[in-house]
């Protein structure tokens, strides 16, 4: 097994594997070079949803075993730009990290290719331990004592998304059908959320920011949006970005509690199609300091 670093703080690229027979030590191998590169890509795998599922869980419990990401209708033709699936998954073209809307943020994510566009549509990885180092001293001393609330309802709503668009593309993406207008007083609690992280394992401060992020306590909320979107801005910057071009058969792994990551946009007349797996964080160390109804943050 090789496992060459990518140049930037973060990411590594490992070839000379089969994740569909891992053996102990290969697992072990891949396990210390995720602490260390919190990105790890291996191309041309072509796993299996089985062997994904299989390799998933050696990170931990699973939260979703297999979820697809496609603007593929379920009739084989490709969903317009205006449908709420396509609204939704296009959102994921800023930079986040999964699940920190909800009580307990994700531990990691995981990507198979299955099917890539021409052009665009690679995924970026920036890493929020070196985004934390790189920190002037001020800044560095305000944001050490300053949360944020997390929502996917605020972050879609920024880009022209209603409630109800984007209740009707996550009952899509979840196959339901249970869907319809949503108020603020309807939608999910938002989390909180301190703006820097200590990692549990390696107990490295990153940043943990991301256009979910919003209404800092004690800020006016335009004073809120100018510094996260700022945080946001020097963060993800060279040499903490690790861009990652798709070809059908790569699998990428990432640490969800040190990263942020988003997807580029691409030709709506193309497909892309990729199987997501989600380990659940650990309650003890990525529960949300507390949880507050949206419709007192709407504002």
């Amino acid at each position: 097994m090789r496992i060459e670093p990518t140049g930037a703080t973060l990411g590594a690229v490992v070839t000379e594997v089969s994740l569909g027979t891992l053996d102990e030590a290969a697992w072990r191998g891949i396990e210390r070079a995720f602490l260390d590169h919190a990105v790890l890509a291996f191309p041309g795998q072509h796993c299996t949803e089985a062997e994904q599922v299989a390799f998933a869980r050696r990170f931990g419990e699973l939260s979703i075993e297999t979820l697809t990401f496609t603007n593929r209708a379920e009739d084989g033709s490709l969903r317009p730009p205006t449908d709420p699936l396509v609204q939704l998954l296009a959102g994921n073209e800023g930079w986040h990290t999964d699940s920190s809307f909800q009580p307990v943020a994700a531990k990691a994510s995981m990507l198979t290719a299955r099917e890539v566009p021409a052009t665009g549509g690679e995924t970026e990885w920036a890493d929020m331990r070196a985004a934390y180092d790189a920190l002037d001293e001020a800044t560095r001393g305000l944001v050490e004592g300053l949360a944020a609330h997390h929502s996917l309802f605020r972050s879609q709503s920024r880009l022209g998304r209603d409630g109800g668009a984007t209740a009707a593309g996550i009952a899509s993406l979840y196959g339901r059908s249970d869907h319809g207008a949503r108020t603020a007083a309807e939608l999910p609690p938002a989390p909180r959320r301190p703006l820097v992280k200590v990692h549990p394992v390696t107990g490295r401060k990153a940043l943990f920011i991301g256009r979910h992020a919003f209404a800092i306590p004690g800020l006016a909320p335009a004073e809120s949006d100018a510094l996260l979107e700022r945080l946001v801005d020097e963060a993800c910057r060279p040499p903490r970005v690790f861009t990652h071009r798709w070809t059908p058969g790569d699998l990428v792994v990432w640490d969800n509690r040190c990263v942020l990551h988003r997807a580029r946009p691409y030709d709506p007349g193309e497909a892309r199609t990729m199987v997501h797996s989600r380990v659940a964080g650990d309650p003890q160390t990525e529960t949300a300091e507390e949880l507050v109804a949206f419709d007192t943050l709407a504002a």
